[in-house]
Protein backbone atom coordinates (compact mmCIF):
# COMPACT_ATOMS: atom_id res chain seq x y z
CA UNK A 1 0.00 0.00 0.00
CA UNK A 2 1.23 3.23 -0.83
CA UNK A 3 0.65 6.41 1.34
CA UNK A 4 1.18 9.87 0.93
CA UNK A 5 2.17 12.68 3.05
CA UNK A 6 0.47 15.97 3.56
CA UNK A 7 4.06 17.41 2.62
CA UNK A 8 4.39 15.58 -0.89
CA UNK A 9 0.77 16.35 -1.66
CA UNK A 10 1.85 20.13 -1.41
CA UNK A 11 2.63 21.97 -4.85
CA UNK A 12 6.29 23.66 -5.09
CA UNK A 13 5.65 27.30 -4.51
CA UNK A 14 7.16 28.84 -8.06
CA UNK A 15 9.53 31.39 -7.78
CA UNK A 16 9.62 34.26 -10.81
CA UNK A 17 12.33 35.27 -11.93
CA UNK A 18 14.27 38.82 -12.75
CA UNK A 19 15.58 40.71 -15.63
CA UNK A 20 17.57 43.94 -15.58
CA UNK A 21 16.68 45.53 -18.51
CA UNK A 22 18.50 48.90 -19.70
CA UNK A 23 16.24 51.71 -20.58
CA UNK A 24 18.52 53.77 -22.84
CA UNK A 25 19.64 57.45 -22.60
CA UNK A 26 16.09 58.53 -22.48
CA UNK A 27 14.14 58.50 -25.85
CA UNK A 28 12.07 55.52 -25.87
CA UNK A 29 12.82 54.71 -29.21
CA UNK A 30 16.39 53.83 -27.79
CA UNK A 31 15.63 50.73 -26.08
CA UNK A 32 16.61 47.41 -27.37
CA UNK A 33 14.16 45.24 -29.10
CA UNK A 34 14.97 42.54 -26.37
CA UNK A 35 14.16 44.85 -23.53
CA UNK A 36 10.59 45.79 -25.17
CA UNK A 37 10.05 41.45 -25.06
CA UNK A 38 11.23 41.74 -21.75
CA UNK A 39 8.42 44.25 -20.34
CA UNK A 40 6.04 42.46 -22.49
CA UNK A 41 5.95 39.99 -20.66
CA UNK A 42 6.47 41.08 -16.99
CA UNK A 43 4.06 41.23 -13.77
CA UNK A 44 6.14 43.78 -12.06
CA UNK A 45 8.35 46.73 -13.35
CA UNK A 46 10.26 48.77 -10.83
CA UNK A 47 11.94 52.06 -12.52
CA UNK A 48 13.87 54.81 -12.18
CA UNK A 49 13.81 58.38 -12.83
CA UNK A 50 15.80 58.29 -15.82
CA UNK A 51 13.95 55.52 -17.31
CA UNK A 52 11.48 57.19 -19.92
CA UNK A 53 7.56 56.22 -17.94
CA UNK A 54 6.16 56.04 -21.92
CA UNK A 55 8.37 52.46 -21.77
CA UNK A 56 5.60 51.17 -19.34
CA UNK A 57 3.32 50.99 -22.35
CA UNK A 58 5.18 48.08 -23.21
CA UNK A 59 4.14 46.37 -19.41
CA UNK A 60 0.52 47.74 -19.49
CA UNK A 61 -0.84 44.48 -17.32
CA UNK A 62 2.13 44.86 -14.58
CA UNK A 63 2.06 46.56 -11.38
CA UNK A 64 4.21 49.21 -11.69
CA UNK A 65 6.36 51.00 -8.79
CA UNK A 66 8.25 53.86 -9.25
CA UNK A 67 11.55 53.68 -7.29
CA UNK A 68 13.79 56.51 -8.42
CA UNK A 69 14.99 59.75 -7.10
CA UNK A 70 13.39 62.67 -6.96
CA UNK A 71 12.81 66.23 -5.54
CA UNK A 72 10.12 66.36 -3.31
CA UNK A 73 10.01 62.21 -3.40
CA UNK A 74 10.51 59.46 -0.82
CA UNK A 75 13.83 58.22 -2.02
CA UNK A 76 14.26 54.52 -1.41
CA UNK A 77 17.37 53.33 -0.11
CA UNK A 78 19.82 50.46 -2.19
CA UNK A 79 18.82 47.93 0.17
CA UNK A 80 15.13 48.34 0.12
CA UNK A 81 15.01 48.10 -3.48
CA UNK A 82 16.76 44.63 -3.53
CA UNK A 83 14.20 43.63 -0.80
CA UNK A 84 11.36 44.18 -3.13
CA UNK A 85 12.73 42.93 -6.00
CA UNK A 86 13.36 39.74 -4.65
CA UNK A 87 10.22 39.88 -2.62
CA UNK A 88 7.92 40.04 -5.92
CA UNK A 89 9.85 37.54 -7.26
CA UNK A 90 9.60 35.46 -4.17
CA UNK A 91 6.08 35.30 -4.76
CA UNK A 92 5.86 34.18 -8.06
CA UNK A 93 6.38 37.37 -10.34
CA UNK A 94 8.17 38.08 -13.57
CA UNK A 95 10.12 41.06 -12.45
CA UNK A 96 11.29 43.70 -14.83
CA UNK A 97 14.03 46.29 -13.14
CA UNK A 98 14.20 49.31 -15.61
CA UNK A 99 16.90 51.18 -15.13
CA UNK A 100 18.27 54.19 -17.49
CA UNK A 101 20.94 53.75 -19.38
CA UNK A 102 22.84 50.59 -19.13
CA UNK A 103 22.15 48.65 -15.91
CA UNK A 104 25.66 47.93 -15.11
CA UNK A 105 26.91 52.15 -15.67
CA UNK A 106 26.17 53.65 -12.17
CA UNK A 107 23.57 52.05 -11.94
CA UNK A 108 24.16 49.63 -8.87
CA UNK A 109 22.34 46.63 -11.24
CA UNK A 110 25.31 44.52 -10.26
CA UNK A 111 24.66 44.80 -6.92
CA UNK A 112 20.79 44.05 -7.18
CA UNK A 113 22.05 40.97 -9.36
CA UNK A 114 24.10 39.73 -6.86
CA UNK A 115 21.38 39.85 -4.31
CA UNK A 116 18.50 38.20 -6.50
CA UNK A 117 21.22 35.63 -6.55
CA UNK A 118 21.32 34.97 -3.18
CA UNK A 119 18.01 33.34 -3.17
CA UNK A 120 18.46 31.40 -5.87
CA UNK A 121 15.85 33.88 -8.15
CA UNK A 122 16.90 32.90 -12.05
CA UNK A 123 18.06 36.65 -13.16
CA UNK A 124 19.08 37.81 -16.70
CA UNK A 125 20.34 40.72 -18.00
CA UNK A 126 19.19 43.18 -21.17
CA UNK A 127 22.41 45.71 -21.87
CA UNK A 128 21.03 49.28 -22.45
CA UNK A 129 22.40 52.21 -24.72
CA UNK A 130 24.48 53.54 -21.80
CA UNK A 131 24.12 57.86 -22.15
CA UNK A 132 28.02 58.27 -21.78
CA UNK A 133 27.88 57.42 -25.31
CA UNK A 134 24.67 58.04 -26.72
CA UNK A 135 24.28 61.51 -25.83
CA UNK A 136 27.60 62.88 -27.23
CA UNK A 137 27.19 60.91 -30.71
CA UNK A 138 23.55 62.34 -31.16
CA UNK A 139 25.34 65.99 -31.12
CA UNK A 140 27.67 64.52 -33.82
CA UNK A 141 30.62 64.44 -30.80
CA UNK A 142 33.18 61.12 -31.36
CA UNK A 143 34.11 60.36 -27.94
CA UNK A 144 37.29 59.19 -30.19
CA UNK A 145 38.19 60.28 -33.73
CA UNK A 146 41.58 59.37 -35.14
CA UNK A 147 44.27 62.53 -34.61
CA UNK A 148 42.32 63.89 -31.72
CA UNK A 149 41.63 61.56 -28.91
CA UNK A 150 42.40 57.91 -28.84
CA UNK A 151 40.11 56.96 -25.61
CA UNK A 152 38.18 57.94 -23.33
CA UNK A 153 36.92 58.30 -19.53
CA UNK A 154 33.13 57.63 -17.95
CA UNK A 155 33.56 59.02 -14.27
CA UNK A 156 30.68 59.84 -11.82
CA UNK A 157 31.70 62.83 -10.24
CA UNK A 158 29.97 62.00 -6.91
CA UNK A 159 30.93 58.67 -5.33
CA UNK A 160 29.72 56.95 -2.03
CA UNK A 161 33.13 57.23 -0.44
CA UNK A 162 33.58 60.56 -1.16
CA UNK A 163 32.23 64.06 -1.84
CA UNK A 164 34.52 64.28 -5.03
CA UNK A 165 35.53 61.90 -7.44
CA UNK A 166 39.55 61.76 -7.51
CA UNK A 167 39.76 60.24 -10.50
CA UNK A 168 38.24 63.72 -12.01
CA UNK A 169 41.66 64.75 -10.84
CA UNK A 170 43.93 61.98 -12.64
CA UNK A 171 41.74 62.30 -15.98
CA UNK A 172 42.10 66.12 -16.04
CA UNK A 173 45.98 65.64 -16.68
CA UNK A 174 45.20 63.13 -19.60
CA UNK A 175 44.78 64.02 -23.25
CA UNK A 176 41.86 61.55 -23.34
CA UNK A 177 37.82 62.58 -24.04
CA UNK A 178 36.40 63.27 -20.82
CA UNK A 179 32.96 62.13 -19.89
CA UNK A 180 31.19 63.19 -16.43
CA UNK A 181 27.82 61.62 -15.25
CA UNK A 182 25.82 63.25 -12.14
CA UNK A 183 28.43 66.20 -12.28
CA UNK A 184 26.25 69.36 -12.56
CA UNK A 185 26.23 69.99 -9.12
CA UNK A 186 30.32 69.68 -8.77
CA UNK A 187 30.92 71.68 -11.70
CA UNK A 188 32.88 74.32 -10.09
CA UNK A 189 35.10 71.19 -8.49
CA UNK A 190 35.75 70.04 -12.29
CA UNK A 191 36.53 73.05 -13.15
CA UNK A 192 39.29 73.64 -10.60
CA UNK A 193 40.87 70.84 -11.31
CA UNK A 194 41.00 71.20 -15.30
CA UNK A 195 42.40 74.66 -14.43
CA UNK A 196 45.54 73.43 -11.89
CA UNK A 197 46.82 71.90 -15.52
CA UNK A 198 46.34 75.00 -17.37
CA UNK A 199 43.29 73.57 -19.06
CA UNK A 200 41.35 76.60 -19.08
CA UNK A 201 41.24 76.47 -23.25
CA UNK A 202 39.68 73.19 -23.22
CA UNK A 203 36.76 72.57 -25.07
CA UNK A 204 33.43 71.42 -23.10
CA UNK A 205 29.63 70.41 -24.08
CA UNK A 206 27.11 69.77 -21.29
CA UNK A 207 24.05 68.61 -22.38
CA UNK A 208 20.37 68.59 -20.53
CA UNK A 209 17.98 66.14 -21.48
CA UNK A 210 20.17 64.45 -23.84
CA UNK A 211 18.09 62.48 -26.39
CA UNK A 212 14.70 64.07 -25.65
CA UNK A 213 12.72 66.76 -27.05
CA UNK A 214 13.59 69.32 -24.01
CA UNK A 215 17.23 68.79 -24.85
CA UNK A 216 19.17 72.10 -24.14
CA UNK A 217 23.52 71.91 -24.87
CA UNK A 218 26.46 74.49 -24.12
CA UNK A 219 29.56 74.56 -25.94
CA UNK A 220 32.36 76.65 -24.06
CA UNK A 221 35.80 76.80 -22.57
CA UNK A 222 36.53 75.18 -18.72
CA UNK A 223 37.15 79.24 -18.43
CA UNK A 224 33.91 80.58 -19.49
CA UNK A 225 31.72 77.19 -19.04
CA UNK A 226 30.33 78.06 -15.55
CA UNK A 227 28.80 81.40 -16.72
CA UNK A 228 27.45 79.80 -19.85
CA UNK A 229 25.62 76.94 -17.89
CA UNK A 230 24.61 79.81 -15.43
CA UNK A 231 23.30 82.23 -18.45
CA UNK A 232 21.26 78.84 -20.27
CA UNK A 233 19.72 77.71 -16.81
CA UNK A 234 21.28 74.40 -17.51
CA UNK A 235 20.69 72.26 -14.62
CA UNK A 236 20.36 68.29 -14.13
CA UNK A 237 20.02 65.45 -15.57
CA UNK A 238 23.17 66.65 -17.91
CA UNK A 239 26.31 64.96 -19.08
CA UNK A 240 29.74 66.80 -19.41
CA UNK A 241 31.90 66.39 -21.77
CA UNK A 242 35.51 67.62 -21.83
CA UNK A 243 38.33 67.49 -24.74
CA UNK A 244 38.98 68.40 -27.95
CA UNK A 245 36.35 65.97 -29.60
CA UNK A 246 33.92 69.00 -28.67
CA UNK A 247 35.38 71.25 -31.49
CA UNK A 248 33.76 68.80 -34.01
CA UNK A 249 30.39 70.14 -32.66
CA UNK A 250 28.16 71.33 -36.13
CA UNK A 251 28.00 74.68 -34.37
CA UNK A 252 31.92 75.10 -34.04
CA UNK A 253 31.67 76.03 -37.69
CA UNK A 254 35.69 77.30 -38.15
CA UNK A 255 36.69 73.73 -37.20
CA UNK A 256 33.90 72.20 -39.48
CA UNK A 257 34.89 74.38 -42.35
CA UNK A 258 38.08 73.94 -42.05
CA UNK A 259 38.01 70.27 -42.00
CA UNK A 260 35.14 70.11 -44.75
CA UNK A 261 38.14 72.42 -46.89
CA UNK A 262 41.29 69.86 -46.23
CA UNK A 263 38.96 67.03 -47.31
CA UNK A 264 37.94 68.69 -50.66
CA UNK A 265 41.30 68.46 -51.65
CA UNK A 266 41.66 65.39 -51.73
CA UNK A 267 38.90 65.06 -54.35
CA UNK A 268 40.07 67.51 -56.40
CA UNK A 269 43.61 66.28 -56.91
Amino acid sequence: MVTTTKHSKMKMKKIGSITLVGAGPGDPDLITLKGVKALNSAEVVLYDALSNPQLLAYARDAEHIFVGKKPGVHRFKQEDINLLLVQKALSGKTVVRLKGGDPFIFGRGHEELEYAKCFNIETSIVPGISSCIAVPELQEVPLTRRGVSESFFVITATTKECAFSKDIAVAAQSTATVVILMGMKKLPFIVNEFLKNDEGNKPIMIVQNGSLENEKFVLGTIENIEEKVANEGLSSPAIIVIGEVVNLHPELKATAKAYCLSSSKGLSQ
